[in-house]
């Protein structure tokens, strides 16, 4: 086959490609890149917005890539089969019902919530966490973001506001080895809140892994 028509199928191919209907996984994980790249000072809050908001409303691979083509981790989402093994962490969207967490799960380092409209609720009063460290990133879009933590665990803001309200109700922890929970993010147009729940506390301030 000539270089023309190697040209020719290759194209095809990449159009096929780009055509390929978006998971709900392949979503997720172009929204933890974003995050990373908000987090290390790569995007504003209003580009971090956007750009989540339109991950989580791509139809298909051609949508999802150019979010993060100016990135240094940006390229075409992979296929379905690998992204299991590269999801970092549990994402919830409330898009237009609300999204509710809560009760005995396992907290795991990185959780995503994205609202827009719909309201997003994550409850860590009685959740069994695997590290010491936890990252909430949480993206208000006209939308409200709650997160409850327990009262002995340390809470720390690292999020903004553009016309709406980041509001983390910081505290530390007196037991060095309790949980270290960190809420960033953005609010647009929305709300973020984060507070400790008065009379919930964890038993065991151990129960990560070491």
């Amino acid at each position: 086959m000539d270089e023309v028509g190697r040209g020719a199928r290759s194209g095809a191919h990449q159009a096929a490609e780009a055509a390929l209907r978006a998971s709900d996984g392949e979503r997720e994980r172009v929204a933890a890149l974003l995050g990373d790249a908000f987090a290390a000072g790569r995007l504003t809050g209003d580009e971090y917005a956007e750009r989540v908001a339109a991950a989580y409303g791509a139809r298909t691979h051609a949508q999802l890539a150019p979010l993060v083509a100016d990135l240094p981790a940006g390229h075409a989402p992979p296929r379905p089969a690998r992204v299991a093994a590269a999801r970092p962490g549990v994402t919830l969207v409330g898009l237009l019902a609300g999204t509710v967490r809560r009760g005995r799960w396992r907290v795991g380092p990185r959780l995503n919530a994205f609202a827009c409209p719909g309201p997003v609720e994550i409850d860590l009063t009685e959740a069994l966490f695997e590290q010491r460290e936890v990252v909430v990133t949480a993206v208000a879009v006209g939308g409200t973001v709650e997160v409850k933590v327990p009262e002995n665990v340390t809470l720390r803001d690292a999020g903004s506001a553009v016309l709406g309200t980041f509001d983390v109700q910081q505290c530390t922890a007196e037991d060095p080895r309790a949980p270290i929970i960190v809420v960033r993010g953005v609010a647009v147009c929305g709300v973020v809140r984060a507070v400790a729940k008065r009379g919930k506390r964890l038993r065991d301030l151990r129960s990560y892994r070491d």
